[in-house]
């Protein structure tokens, strides 16, 4: 795309402009990826995370940019002229992990959980530190002399920038949340309000020169649970691809850029500088990651295996982010040389690092993702160990991650959910709202297929349910009569639940099985009924009667049999059975010595079709 636009312009290729990235490019990707953040992993980690994001960054900024500006004092590369401020400036812009690239890479590696969220978690976050740093060593560039005031100045700014970020976005979060508690009559503008109030906490955050990237991932992330409880199914589903969406062109744009200033005449190339620039920023990763990784070990019973620090010092994959600000850089004769050296970096990262990371997962044999959802008991064990480690940090009076967690639980349920979600009436467990998922799906299903008949369902029971505990009186009316045929009501419909799931058998076809049991309850009651006729009420009669009709016990030459199933175990009698299946002939057994002549040829003369239908029909029950 970059060679298109640039072979059919004879100017020289647009170039990024400051506003256009910081307020048009930026958002979108920044937003997309602190939503759909999964939480409670994110959360577990949290201190890792941080550590990776904020020490880590300052330990390859000031590591790189020392690093480039010893290279620059040889004499021989002929750099003498690139500044130790100026080096510290590339180094900040250099050091921002992208995390779309990220994202991308290791979804489609799926490695473990924990695995993943460092590494994206810790991208995202860098991002928000890589700014602040860059904003803060460009200001220092513009000054003519930098006192002692200004350093200490420079990093107590670095704190009151994020900390008042995370401020800002969670006020924007929880309006947000609040809003959506009242648009359940106007569903279509839902969606609108997600995106206002999330562009609205960046623009505050960079009026008041606040982090404005912080500000938008903490109103994402603090808002998601509340807007998507009050949201309709539609809503959420607008956001979530619209988000996507724009996100992707964000990005897509940005390459593009990319593309067109890579073959561009804006580059100044360097070998040693070039070169060194991308040795160093492997090497200043791979060791803070192994440095940091090896305090918080200490720290940790679940610690970060050697084959994980390694996948987390490689997917260190630079983007959009560094590439769009080094192109914001000052003026001045040393910028294309950053520009070429940072393009390189970008290539080699993005195709070299992310398209070898795959083989080396496969060849490490790092732990995968399960592909599998967590099963209800799993879901219960986890809930249960969360209350447990928490009553045994309170008890012993170790304020640690399980104490602050039930804490904030426990101050969400008691107030934030009364006031931002639209249908709280008490806290319902994950379990309960699994049940009753999985209780609606099935009513559902048993409507589609037309089984409920006009009983009254299980919701309308349940719904109905509390009327009558708080009516006395209709309790006390019901008559014994009533009650019976409300217990035989419920046990019809139970039984008829119970059998919307046929039994597998191994001896009948698949559609089989429902056929052949009507056909058997008909035979049933056709013979129930003609026992009835034949015998008049003789009860000694009708008892031998139901034993020879379903033993079929004495001589075949003088009894007459029912027709046996054709279900055949013995692999020998198989040819025989297939031969006999048509001509099964299925007759009524005797009722008494005297009437076995009479009754069957009565019969066979009444029903001579009928007869052979029920046969046939028979021939696959035993």
């Amino acid at each position: 795309m970059g060679g298109i636009i640039y072979g059919l312009n004879d100017k020289s290729p647009p170039v990024m402009d400051s506003d256009i990235f910081f307020l048009y490019l930026l958002p979108p990707i920044v937003l997309d990826a602190g939503y759909f953040m999964p939480s409670r992993p994110f959360f577990e980690n949290i201190g890792t995370i941080l550590l990776y994001a904020v020490v880590g960054t300052i330990w390859n900024v000031f590591g790189i940019g020392f690093s480039l500006y010893g290279i620059c004092q040889v004499k021989v590369f002929r750099l003498q002229d690139v500044s130790l401020l100026h080096n510290l400036l590339f180094g900040s812009l250099i050091a921002a992990v992208d995390p779309v690239a990220v994202l991308a890479v290791f979804e489609e590696i799926h490695v473990n959980e924990k695995l993943h969220i460092l590494v994206f978690g810790e991208s995202l976050l860098n991002d928000a530190v890589t700014v602040v740093l860059y904003k803060l060593f460009r200001s220092f560039c513009e000054m003519p002399t930098i006192k002692t005031v200004d350093i200490f100045a420079g990093v107590g700014k670095f704190f009151v920038v994020g900390l008042g970020g995370v401020l800002v976005g969670l006020i924007f979060g929880m309006t947000a949340a609040f809003t959506t508690r009242f648009t359940k009559d106007i569903r279509v503008i839902e969606p609108l309000f997600v995106f206002l109030y999330s562009y609205l906490s960046y623009l505050t955050a960079e009026m008041f020169h606040l982090s404005g990237i912080v500000a938008i991932i903490a109103c994402a992330m603090g808002m998601k649970r509340y807007v998507e409880a009050n949201i309709s199914l539609k809503s959420h589903t607008t956001v979530k691809y619209f988000m996507k969406m724009w996100s992707s062109v964000s990005d897509t744009l940005i390459f593009i850029f990319l593309g067109v200033s890579t073959i561009g005449e804006n580059h100044e190339w360097n070998w040693p500088y070039i070169c060194f620039t991308v040795i160093f920023c492997l090497i200043w990763r791979a060791l803070g990651v192994l440095v940091l990784t090896f305090f918080v070990n200490r720290f940790h019973v679940n610690t970060i295996t050697s084959k994980d620090q390694f996948i987390i010092a490689y997917g260190g994959l630079r983007g959009a982010i560094c590439f769009s600000l080094v192109f914001l850089l000052p003026d001045f004769h040393r910028k294309k040389l950053f520009i070429a050296a940072t393009t390189v970096v970008i290539l080699f990262t993005v195709f070299i690092q992310g398209m070898t990371i795959r083989p080396l997962v496969d060849l490490l044999a790092v732990k995968r993702k399960r592909e599998s959802a967590p099963t209800v008991g799993e879901q219960i064990h986890i809930r249960f160990l969360d209350h447990l480690l928490a009553g045994i940090e309170d008890i012993s009076g170790h304020w640690g991650q399980y104490y602050w967690k039930d804490k904030l639980e426990y101050f969400n349920s008691k107030y934030l959910q009364k006031i931002l979600l639209r249908e709280y009436d008490q806290p319902k467990s994950s379990i309960v709202l699994l049940y009753e998922k999985l209780e609606r799906k099935h009513a559902i299903e048993l409507a589609e297929a037309g089984q409920l008949g006009h009983a009254p369902s299980h919701p309308s029971l349940l719904n109905n349910d509390r009327t009558v505990i708080m009516d006395k009186k209709l309790e006390d009316t019901l008559n014994p009569d009533v009650l019976e045929n409300i217990q035989e009501i419920l046990a019809r419909n139970l039984y008829r639940i119970r059998r919307t799931g046929p039994a597998y058998n191994r001896h009948t076809l698949p559609g089989e099985t429902e056929p052949v049991e009507h056909a058997k309850e008909i035979l049933i009651l056709r013979h129930k009924s003609l026992r009835v006729e034949v015998s008049g009420g003789n009860t000694s009669s009708s008892s031998k009667e139901k034993d020879d009709s379903y033993s079929a016990q004495g001589d075949s030459s003088t009894q007459p049999k029912l027709c046996r199933s054709f279900t055949v175990r013995n692999a020998e009698k198989v040819q025989e059975a297939k031969q006999n299946r048509s001509k099964s002939v299925c007759v009524i057994p005797p009722l008494q010595p005297s009437g076995t002549a009479w009754g069957e040829k009565k019969e066979m003369e009444k029903e001579p079709t009928l007869e052979r239908k029920s046969a046939s029909a028979t021939a696959g029950f035993p």
